[in-house]
C-alpha cells in the first residue's frame, strides 16, 4: 500500500472519530440520537472545520430557521445559545443555518439540500449512520453571505409588573392606563 493511500485512510479514520465524538457530545446534551441531531452535528462539524471555534461569549452568532433537534447540537458543539444572545431563531420551518464570526467578520449559510435525509424507509439508526458518513458539502448548499450582526447582548434592569408583581426586563414592559405591565398582563387587560 502506498504512503499516500495510508495517509488518506488515516485521515478518514480521524474524521470518523471526530464526527463520532461530536455526535456523542450532542446526544448527551439533547437526550437521544436522531437524524435531526445528526444534521446539527454535520453543520457544527463544517463550522468548526472552517476557522470557527466554540463560542465562549458571543464570538460566533448562529441564526437558525427551525426549532428542531439540530439546534441542540449547535448549542452543545458551538456554544451558540439563547442565554448568551448568540443564537437567533427565525420560525420559518427550514433547515437553514447562518453563522457570523465577529472576529473575522465572515458569514456562511448552510441550507439542507432536498435529498439530504435519504431514504425515509431506512430504519432510524441506518439513516443516522448514512448521514454521519456523509460530508457536509454533500448534503448542504453552502455559501458566503452578507450579514448584519445583531448587537452584543444587552443587560437591562428589571421592573416589577404592576399587575402580577413579576420582575420583567425593562425593554418588555408595556404601559396601559398609567400602569407598567409585563406582556401577558398587558395582553389580558388591553
Amino acid at each position: 500500500m502506498s504512503n499516500e493511500l495510508i495517509k488518506v485512510k488515516y485521515i478518514l479514520v480521524i474524521i470518523k472519530l471526530e464526527t463520532k465524538s461530536l455526535m456523542e457530545k450532542a446526544v448527551k446534551f439533547h437526550g437521544h440520537s436522531c437524524p435531526g441531531v445528526t444534521i446539527g452535528v454535520l453543520v457544527s462539524k463544517y463550522i468548526l472545520e472552517h476557522d470557527n471555534d466554540f463560542s465562549i461569549d458571543e464570538e460566533l452568532v448562529a441564526v437558525v430557521e427551525n426549532d428542531n433537534c439540530s439546534v441542540d447540537a449547535l448549542q452543545a458543539l458551538l456554544g451558540t445559545t439563547y442565554g448568551k444572545g448568540n443564537l437567533i431563531h427565525l420560525d420559518y420551518g427550514k433547515n437553514n443555518f447562518t453563522f457570523y464570526n465577529r472576529d473575522n467578520k465572515k458569514a456562511v449559510k448552510l441550507s439542507l439540500k432536498n435529498l439530504s435525509f435519504g431514504d425515509r424507509n431506512l430504519p432510524r439508526e441506518e439513516r443516522i449512520q448514512k448521514l454521519l458518513n456523509t460530508n457536509p458539502e454533500d448534503i448542504f448548499n453552502i455559501e458566503e453571505v452578507k450579514f448584519d450582526p445583531p448587537q452584543f447582548a444587552q443587560i437591562h434592569e428589571s421592573i416589577l409588573c404592576e399587575n402580577c408583581g413579576d420582575p420583567t426586563m425593562s425593554t418588555r414592559i408595556k404601559e396601559f392606563k398609567g400602569k407598567k405591565l409585563c406582556i401577558p398582563c398587558y395582553e389580558k387587560l388591553k
